[in-house]
């Protein structure tokens, strides 16, 4: 089980103006093939059919520990989104085409089919598909898997990154750069643990260090490369028999933090009358008021 916690992991600064183009770049690290819900998707499979769960358990604790960050990942790219479309449109009468910007911009979806938020797609808002998921049953394979997802997903991070310079996007590409920088070395000392091989002298792929980009930096002088979290105060603490050591990048030592980070508050969004979202007028919010009380005091 998962438990969910009403958190977001960094927080996001508010832009001052719409960006909805990039945005639909920064779909393709929530729903293209090397996005977040393939990798949350991936290990959460591989998670639940992984077998001799007891013999191999350091592996078993890995993978599905970093299911757990992953589904907090994808959240945070969907805000990211979220709050990147805010102001795309105005409100009015729908005679005077208050969405009229919406047909130049480069997605059509985020308008049409979610009002103006994340969707569960790439790029183009072509649907993620479950065809994303390896899940061999073979433990080596998939942790060799593991390891080039994650490379092709900084790879991903790393040429969005480039493509622009809004703020709230370099923000989260910055902080996930670091962590899946973490869920890179961590697969390879995995594969070491197997195979003897040592696997680190292959990182960074691509060949540039997180300290290229200025969002990572922060991140990286709060030590947050360094860190694996269990995600559970309890369960998956033989993730320590596989996250020890040196970071190969910068030999500081690695730590396993029992449970999850701290969080910040959730991006609360304001309605959207022209996208008749959430759709709930002052009245019906009164009526809906007066009912919950009487539901409360029955």
């Amino acid at each position: 089980m998962i438990k969910r916690m009403d958190k977001l992991l960094i927080d996001l600064p508010r832009p001052k103006n719409p960006d909805p183009n990039a945005a639909s770049a920064v779909q393709e690290l929530l729903g293209g093939k090397y996005g977040e819900m393939s990798t949350l998707n991936n290990y959460m499979f591989q998670s639940f059919n992984f077998r001799n769960k007891k013999k191999f358990k350091p592996f078993y604790d890995l993978i599905a520990s970093i299911t757990a960050e992953e589904f907090g990942h994808v959240e945070l790219v969907s805000n990211t989104v979220n709050l990147m479309m805010t102001g795309s449109t105005f409100p009015g009468n729908p005679d005077i085409t208050p969405m009229q910007n919406a047909v130049d911009d480069r997605s059509h979806y985020h308008y049409i089919a979610t009002a103006q938020a994340s969707l569960p797609g790439d790029s183009h808002g072509r649907p993620w598909t479950g065809d994303n998921v390896f899940n061999s049953g073979n433990l080596l394979l998939d942790l060799l898997h593991n390891f080039f997802l994650e490379c092709g997903a900084r790879t991903h991070k790393m040429r969005v990154y480039e493509m622009t310079d809004n703020p709230v996007a370099r923000e989260m590409i910055g902080y996930l750069l670091v962590r899946g920088g973490v869920h890179v070395v961590a697969y390879a000392k995995a594969l070491e643990v197997m195979t003897g091989a040592d696997v680190t002298k292959m990182i960074p792929i691509p060949n540039l260090d997180n300290a290229a980009f200025e969002t990572t930096r922060k991140f990286e002088a709060q030590g947050i490369h360094r860190k694996l979290y269990t995600w559970s105060e309890t369960d998956y603490r033989d993730i320590d028999k596989i996250w020890k050591g040196t970071h190969p990048e910068d030999g500081s030592p690695v730590e396993v933090i029992i449970g999850s980070p701290e969080g910040v508050p959730v991006p609360d969004f304001e309605e959207v009358p022209e996208e008749f979202a959430p759709g709930v007028s002052e009245e019906d919010f009164m009526e809906i008021y007066k009912r919950l009380q009487g539901y409360a005091n029955m």
